[in-house]
């Protein structure tokens, strides 16, 4: 546990804050010949990231495996050894160099796919979003005038005259409850009621 907190800290400290820095020197300064090499560090670096996922959950149970990678990213950072110069120069550079053109080929492929693709996902889900609204839609209104419908003269009319109901309208004499017609009436009832 001891060894991967330190693995950690060298990777974070040593291995992406001091080449960050670095690399803000060389581009501020405009030295190329600094450029050139933090530029083949980070090459170095992001390799090194995308094989560590994998490592670190298959070989973490070796004994001295973060030691080593503490080892390899001093190894990489070093001005002495210029490990990421070398692996860059032996390894890196004539790899991509043969694969260029593939590696193009496909990056572009991927962004037409993954283009057409968004695309083809952004129409169903609009077309989803759309059957959505109109169903809800569909419902709210049903739902509506049931609401309204239950809210109907004939239903007001046949609550206030059930003798069943408690509360003050049942206790109240005929006319009392005669008076409150009137107020419950649409308009349309209460102008064929006035003429």
């Amino acid at each position: 546990m001891v060894s991967w907190i330190i693995s950690r800290l060298v990777v974070l400290v040593f291995g992406t804050l001091y080449p960050a820095y670095s690399s803000y020197k060389a581009v501020k300064t405009k030295d190329v010949k600094e450029y050139v090499k933090w530029m083949m560090y980070w090459i170095i670096f992001a390799l090194f990231t995308t094989v560590e996922v994998f490592t670190d959950l298959f070989l973490c149970w070796l004994p001295f495996y973060y030691e080593l990678k503490i080892a390899f990213v001093v190894w990489l950072l070093s001005p002495y050894t210029k490990g990421s110069s070398v692996l860059y120069r032996k390894f890196v550079h004539p790899t991509l160099s043969s694969k260029e053109k593939d590696i193009d080929e496909y990056i572009c492929q991927a962004k037409d796919k993954s283009y057409d693709t968004l695309v083809h996902f952004g129409r169903k889900g609009l077309n989803v979003a759309a059957t959505a609204a109109v169903m809800a839609a569909a419902k709210g209104q049903g739902v509506l005038s049931d609401r309204l419908r239950s809210f109907s003269m004939q239903d007001l009319s046949s609550y206030q005259s059930d003798p069943a109901q408690s509360g003050p309208s049942a206790a109240q004499p005929a006319a009392a409850q005669h008076r409150t017609r009137p107020i419950i009436r649409s308009k349309s009832e209460s102008y064929k009621a006035s003429s």
